[in-house]
């Protein structure tokens, strides 16, 4: 049994399909207003789309089709909402904000009280349970919202970015936990970080403008991203054209590079990517020279510490980059509306159509 939602929100400009397995967690990404919490609001019952259906283990949670009225109300869905925030009770003790949700489907006292320390001991708070939440840290709160979701059985566990209110301590040991409880239950994470996506979802799904870009498992769409927010998630330059024999054009460069994922001769013209690490971009004062390699002049917009390194921001709107050491950095006296060139092996060049 899976999980199905196709829905429409005209005024958002949102139109999306998705389905997720019975034991598959999917991260869903995008830049802020690409649509991420109309999805997640939708799948809850909290936003009513204009059209669309969604049904949950062969349970119809609305269907709008032709017609059609069917609504189920956000409490009666099976799906379980882990927000930003805890949003804990603030008058109920940490065992009973945990058995709200058996009680609320209609388990006794005893058995909701046996399931909310369940949940506790799995999240690593039982000794948590007779404080009341204005008594816990942040990481603290949030990892009894996860008991008190899972508590509830749901169907589908909604996640919405709940590691983005936490500290640099708290996240780490949230993220583990949650890589546990996930194992074998089907999740949605809303999530800018990719580390999440990597240590969590089995899929990604990047969503702009209201729209699916780009959907696959989560190392591939990583490591050979066919959208460019998908490839600023991996850190990697990106550039859409149309695919030659040799190389991809984009615009007025003429790139050469290794086709992938290519099945037998291609027609030039079709569309195409080429993405390209930013440690394999040397940087020059004048156009070099030698084949194979890629040499093409940009305007220096902006330089950044990168770790050890300084990364090199170009082009337009600084969609390019290099990353180069300090001390090259400085004998190039290189600075934002510097003219240079940026050079790349043609063998550091992925490119594959879309």
């Amino acid at each position: 049994m899976t999980f199905l939602v196709q829905a429409a929100v005209e005024q958002r400009g949102f139109d999306v399909s998705l389905r997720v397995g019975p034991a598959e967690t999917v991260a869903v990404m995008g830049a802020n207003g690409a649509g991420k919490s109309t999805l997640l609001n939708v799948i809850a019952g909290l936003l009513h789309p204009d059209s669309g259906r969604a049904e949950l283990d062969g349970r119809t949670l609305f269907d709008l089709t032709a017609g059609r009225g069917e609504w189920t109300a956000p409490h009666h869905r099976g799906t379980g909402l882990l927000a930003q925030e805890p949003l804990l009770f603030p008058h109920l003790s940490v065992l009973d904000n945990v058995a709200f949700g058996p009680r609320s489907a209609g388990a006794s006292k005893r058995a909701a009280k046996e399931s909310a320390l369940r949940w506790l001991a799995e999240v690593e708070a039982t000794d948590l349970q007779a404080r009341r939440p204005g008594e816990l840290s942040g990481g603290q709160a949030q990892r009894v919202a996860v008991a008190r979701a899972l508590a509830a059985n749901p169907g589908l566990l909604l996640l919405d970015e709940p590691m983005a209110a936490l500290d640099i301590h708290a996240a780490p040991l949230l993220r583990r936990l949650l890589k546990r409880v996930l194992h074998n239950r089907r999740a949605i994470i809303i999530t800018h970080d990719v580390l999440d996506a990597l240590m969590l979802a089995d899929r990604v799904v990047i969503l702009e403008d209201g729209r699916i870009t780009e959907e696959g498992p989560t190392r591939e769409v990583l490591q050979r991203p066919r959208s460019r927010f998908a490839a600023g998630l991996a850190g990697l330059n990106f550039l859409a054209g149309d695919i030659t024999e040799h190389g991809l054009r984009s615009g007025g460069l003429n790139l050469y590079g290794q086709h992938h994922d290519l099945p037998g001769p291609l027609p030039t013209g079709q569309p195409g990517v080429a993405v390209f690490p930013p440690s394999a971009v040397s940087i020059f004062l004048s156009e070099a020279h030698g084949s194979p390699r890629n040499t093409f002049p940009v305007t220096i917009t902006d330089l950044e510490p990168h770790g050890d390194q300084i990364r090199v921001r170009a082009g337009e709107d600084g969609q390019l980059s290099a990353d180069i050491t300090p001390a090259a950095a400085a004998d190039l006296a290189l600075a934002p509306g510097l003219r240079v060139y940026f050079v790349i092996k043609a063998g550091a060049v992925a490119i594959y159509p879309v």
